[in-house]
């Protein structure tokens, strides 16, 4: 009608626009968290997954043991992870015997059946256990030299273990000294709900980092990827899968860093996965781990917690830290930084080492 009024053309053709986003993202949410809470019908937390990094065009000609495993470990990524019904938390204990914290770590597991597993690694003797959680739970165990390949061999055997159990999503590293410091949903949700591992890794430019590197390790591992960290890590699935399936990169670690070679010491536990991960999934690590350890007095090991030294307010103060402090063999650097969990900055630290076996009364009641 003559008399009608015209709507302007550009207001139809932004709300078909609009229209138009909404149904192809709520179709096809978008795989960041964030976004993904906003359009997606589906829960985010559980299904969001991180696209793999693109293949770089190497800068030389790859050996055929490295194409090989480019090729194996680029599938893994790429593949979508198993759905569980019943995701699980696999804690792996490398212990030189019996667990003096089995108290504690059994209140901790109480009242979670069916939402994790436990295996023994028990490298000296065969543990006397307690508890119903780890009873039966020790795994076919090899000796393990303190600073040798040995300590990499026994991780290895404990994921494979753990690997055997479709349910099990993350796999926790933990020792004889470690202890719980959050309450088992904590954990849970911490560890199930991101789509990194929690693997240290960090550049040390000094005598007991970048200086234990041996150019035996090239062509494979250059000085510039050497990297260091605690052994004590959470990985998710497919980087326990990935550390199963190598053998390039763990040959050269096996033969090229161990202690007194060429004047060097060097730790394959400090060294391997750190330098490892960051060459083949930078973007799939925190670069931090989620056990709390002391290296401040620059020691050959951490500190150790005395009974006198376990208190409400101690204990509060770990579980608060939410910055990591990673200290180098150069006097000079201390590396710091926020911990971040998917954007937000929370706190670090879900458990802690090295507690002596006295503290586990004064633990028990405490935590």
């Amino acid at each position: 009608m003559s008399g009608s009024r015209k709507r302007p053309v550009w207001i139809i053709v932004l709300v078909n626009f609009v229209i138009l986003f909404l149904i192809v993202a709520y179709v096809y949410p978008p795989t960041t968290s964030a976004a993904c809470f906003i359009f997606s019908s589906t829960d985010c937390t559980l299904t969001f997954h991180r696209q793999p990094p693109a293949l770089k065009v190497p800068a030389r000609e790859l050996t055929d043991g490295e194409t090989i495993s480019q090729v194996v470990i680029s599938e893994i990524l790429r593949t979508s992870p198993v759905e569980s019904d019943n995701p699980k938390i696999a804690f792996l204990f490398l212990t030189p015997g019996t667990l003096p914290f089995e108290a504690l770590w059994a209140k901790f597991f109480q009242g979670h059946e069916g939402r994790f597993s436990v295996y023994v690694h028990a490298s000296r003797e065969k543990p006397v256990h307690t508890s119903q959680y780890f009873k039966g739970r020790d795994i076919h165990s090899e000796p393990v030299v303190w600073g040798q390949i040995s300590m990499v061999d026994a991780e290895r055997r404990l994921l494979a273990q753990a690997l055997l159990d479709p349910d099990n999503q993350q796999f926790v590293l933990l020792s004889e000294s470690c202890i719980p410091l959050q309450n088992f949903d904590y954990v849970y949700n911490y560890l199930m709900l991101t789509n990194v591992s929690f693997i240290d890794c960090f550049v040390d430019l000094g005598p007991h980092g970048s200086g234990r590197y041996s150019e035996h390790m090239m062509p494979e591992v250059e000085k510039k990827d050497f990297r260091k960290g605690s052994q004590w890590f959470a990985l998710k699935r497919q980087h326990a899968i990935i550390t199963m399936a190598d053998s390039l990169y763990y040959t050269k670690f096996r033969y090229y860093c161990k202690p007194n070679m060429e004047g060097r010491n060097c730790y394959a536990d400090e060294h391997y996965l750190p330098t490892f991960f960051n060459m083949i999934d930078p973007g799939g690590i925190a670069n931090r781990s989620v056990t709390y350890v002391d290296w401040s007095e620059r020691r050959w090991h951490p500190k150790s917690f005395k009974p006198d030294d376990i208190t409400s307010e101690f204990l509060k103060n770990l579980t608060s830290i939410d910055d990591f402090v990673h200290f180098t063999s150069d006097s000079k650097r201390v590396l710091t930084g926020p911990c971040m969990w998917n954007g937000i900055k929370r706190p670090c630290y879900l458990f802690a080492r090295k507690f002596y076996p006295e503290t586990s009364k004064k633990l028990t009641l405490l935590l």
